[in-house]
């Protein structure tokens, strides 16, 4: 190898052949992208011309420009962060996104045996990945990949829920200490666990791995 990036780069190959291999043995439709850049075009490509897309909250999908890209290509984009929006629209705006023809997302965390895990507050986002009849995207970087469903818990109490609580300046004690203390605070984050170890039956779902550190 010529250098640390190349050996970074094919350590990340390798870490994900093995991940997709394991998703794909759970009943996903897996792939790894080495760039953020190809994960959007892969997204794009999953995502008929016709089709209204619902976004949760992510900070990955966000952060690759899919809700800017989808709306220059005329999709009917359903999500709840618009900071407008009253408390009445916003719970529609949930029940909208869980009802697209696509729904976007990212994993909190998978595991190197093919397991989803993620937390929610108020459950719209766990929901829409347990149980629906659309086709459902996740778009993952490679620093969500956890040895097992135990680490996988704990990347997201102590990185994940930190990061999100200073993004939503939501006072619970982990944003102040960097990490989970398992608190009872009224605007506890963590409040709602879903672990995906298989693709729920008749869905249609798919997973981009991504070779570069995406979202929290």
């Amino acid at each position: 190898m010529s250098s640390w990036d190349d050996v970074r780069k094919e350590y990340y190959r390798r870490l994900g052949a093995s991940v997709t291999k394991a998703l794909e043995g759970n009943g996903f439709k897996a792939r790894y992208v080495e760039t953020g850049n190809a994960a959007k075009e892969a997204v794009l490509e999953l995502i008929p011309s016709s089709a209204s897309v619902g976004i949760p909250g992510s900070v990955t999908i966000r952060e690759l420009g899919l809700p800017e890209a989808l709306e220059s290509r005329g999709h009917k984009i359903f999500h709840h962060w618009g900071v407008s929006l009253s408390p009445e629209e916003r719970a529609k705006r949930l029940m909208d996104e869980n009802a697209s023809d696509v729904l976007l997302t990212s994993s909190n965390a998978v595991t190197l045996d093919g397991i989803l895990v993620n937390i929610d507050g108020s459950g719209n986002r766990v929901s829409g990945m347990a149980w629906a009849s659309n086709r459902i995207i996740f778009v993952v970087g490679i620093n969500k990949v956890c040895r097992d469903v135990e680490s996988a818990i704990q990347r997201i109490r102590d990185v994940a829920t930190p990061m999100n609580a200073i993004r939503l300046n939501t006072n619970v004690p982990c944003k102040s200490v960097g990490h989970c203390v398992n608190c009872n605070s009224p605007e506890r984050l963590c409040r709602a666990l879903l672990i995906l170890e298989r693709v729920p039956t008749g869905r249609d779902a798919h997973v981009i791995l991504v070779g570069e550190a995406l979202g929290y």
